[in-house]
């Protein structure tokens, strides 16, 4: 891998070995941004105290051992034991040639790839999609994406709520409608949010009713074939309005990414046996529980994780547990990565805990909860309508490409658009600016939902990262070149020339981490330094106009090595790049 950290770290490292001894070959080299160098070690303070010399000394020693050949321009010692390292423009020119001519933007596929799962979106069948499903649903499909390019096989896991006791007054009013209204796609039935309402209604208001739908559960969780076959259809009407949604985001979840509550519902029993076996689980006030350690209420009782209620009913933690389980037996998976609303946090945390006790969790099997916050309105307060009611996620990617076609027909073009080229580019610029909003802040961190400020062609926008793209593309047409044409050499002159190509070198360490953190903000973080770096770039550096053929090679072929990262990453992100806007 080319990136200038890791090489660095393995030459400190080795000076470290060579000037105390090879037990301090794995010693942290501590490398860091620098305002007076490309990087800097800080190893020497921490290290001055176990050798008991003083740091500068320490850090001058290392610098007597340190190999710089064909990596390292200059080194210098500042302050108490500051290691400042210029890197060699010869050999940042050289790796970002490596970077251009690698199919994988010299990115390594990971050393030991894991079977991964990623539970994300998770909608309920017969309800509609809202705004707390949009950011469960773009970050864990670019967690997804991110570790599907590192190698890992994953599996996409659309966890939908398709199982339990509403599905009693779904079923009951959908023969009440005629079940070929779901054939005909008849709006009282594809109207998701209206068809729920009204069944609860009904069923709050019609003690008939109530009854029926009670009746009703009681013949789905034993299987009758004919209500099974009723539930079918309300799941085959769920999924079309999810993949409707799913294709205008653009996300990569497909049917046979679903696997519902009702997957695992023959394996409650047999889970809630295991733990009762083991141990882990024991009857309290007739309900059957476990008590994972650590974990109390507010007057220090014991907190219980509940896995057969007192009814003999399952719940939502006995299908975790489940799932768990399986994945583990069946699926013989590493990692789980649960990418779930942080309120949430504490039933996960408590799942996990009884999952560890019961050995399906370990060091070597692990399941992690990716906390999602929540999305606010432009007033700070959660994302609402007016009227006070839950924003429909349709309702809310319509008005993002109303309001990004506003803000694209009002920007100058360097050429016409027809219609149907118009509203292809509106729509990836819509979908663009709601992605990349949501993934530039951390999972966990709240975020305002405000279409002025994402839609806008200029800051930390997606738009702005979708015209950085395409404004290099129009360079190749312009210049009659294809991007998979230059092929440099490149060599770094100017200071801006250097900078954009020692930005590039660090996409494989960029979305290592973003992988094994899952945390899709440090990938959209990079991709707008790589855009902000090419601007700069751009505004110093004349590429078509430049002073003699080897300049203009080189930076055509720095173009190209910056458009191919910077439409991968966005990729990655699940956002769209234009070829023109």
């Amino acid at each position: 891998m080319s990136d200038p950290q890791l090489v660095l770290a393995a030459r400190v490292q080795a000076a470290l070995s060579a000037a105390f001894g090879p037990s301090y070959a794995d010693t942290d080299p501590v490398i860091r941004p620098s305002q007076f160098a490309d990087l800097q070690a800080n190893v020497a303070l921490p290290l001055a105290k176990k050798l008991g010399r003083k740091p500068r000394d320490v850090a001058q020693e290392i610098v007597a051992n340190l190999d710089t050949a064909g990596v390292v321009a200059d080194v210098q010692v500042s302050g108490p034991g500051f290691i400042n390292l210029t890197l060699s423009d010869a050999w940042i020119a050289g790796e970002a040639q490596r970077t251009l001519e690698d199919e994988r933007l010299a990115v390594p596929t990971a050393e030991k790839p894991q079977k991964v799962v990623v539970e994300y979106s998770s909608p309920n069948v017969a309800k509609e999609m809202h705004v707390g499903h949009l950011r469960t649903t773009i970050v864990g499909d670019a967690i997804a994406r991110i570790l599907d390019f590192l190698g890992h096989d994953v599996v996409r896991d659309n966890h939908v709520g398709d199982w339990g006791t509403p599905f009693g007054m779904l079923i009951e009013h959908l023969l009440d409608l005629g079940e070929e209204a779901a054939a005909r796609g008849d709006s009282s039935v594809s109207d998701l949010t209206a068809f729920y309402q009204a069944a609860r209604e009904k069923f709050d208001g019609d003690p008939e009713f109530a009854d029926r739908s009670r009746t009703r559960v009681v013949k789905l969780q034993a299987g009758d074939p004919e209500t099974l076959r009723l539930w079918q259809v309300l799941v085959d009407v769920s999924k079309q309005y999810f993949n409707d949604v799913y294709g205008r985001l653009g996300v990569t979840l497909t049917d046979d990414d679903i696997r519902g509550e009702s997957f695992y519902n023959d394996l409650l029993a047999p889970t809630a046996r295991e733990l009762e076996d083991k141990g882990i689980a024991v009857i309290s006030d007739g309900a059957l529980c476990a008590f994972p350690p650590g974990f109390t209420g507010r007057e220090g009782e014991p907190l219980p994780v509940i896995i057969r209620k007192s009814d003999g009913g399952y719940n939502y933690s006995t299908t975790d547990l489940a799932t768990i389980r399986y994945r583990v037996d069946t699926e013989h998976v590493d990692r789980m990565v649960y990418v779930v609303g942080a309120p949430q946090s504490l039933h996960f945390q408590m799942v996990f805990a009884v999952s560890r006790m019961a050995g399906w969790l370990d060091d070597e099997v692990k399941a992690e909860h990716a906390q999602i916050g929540n999305v606010l309105g432009t007033d700070g307060k959660i994302l609402r309508t007016r009227a006070g009611g839950t924003v429909k996620l349709s309702e809310l990617l319509d008005e993002a490409v109303e309001r990004a076609g506003a803000v694209f027909d009002g920007i100058q073009h360097d050429e016409p658009f027809d219609d149907a080229t118009r509203e292809a580019i509106v729509r990836d610029v819509a979908m663009g600016a709601v992605k990349y909003a949501d993934l530039s802040v951390a999972r966990d961190s709240e975020y305002i939902f405000d279409f002025d400020r994402m839609i806008s062609f200029n800051g930390k926008t997606g738009p702005y990262l979708q015209y950085a793209a395409a404004r290099i593309r129009s360079i190749f047409r312009k210049g009659g070149l294809a991007p998979e044409d230059a092929t440099g050499p490149i060599v770094v002159g100017h200071p801006a020339e250097r900078a954009l190509a020692l930005e590039l070198l660090g996409f494989g360490a960029v979305l290592k981490q973003a992988g094994d953190t899952a945390e899709p903000h440090r990938l959209a973080s990079y991709i707008y330094a790589v855009a902000d770096a090419y601007t700069t770039f751009y505004e110093n550096c004349p590429v078509l106009k430049a002073p003699d053929d080897e300049t203009r090679a080189s930076r055509l072929a720095l173009c190209a090595a910056t458009l191919r990262t910077l439409v991968t990453g966005l990729s990655l992100l699940g956002v769209p790049t234009p070829t023109r806007m």
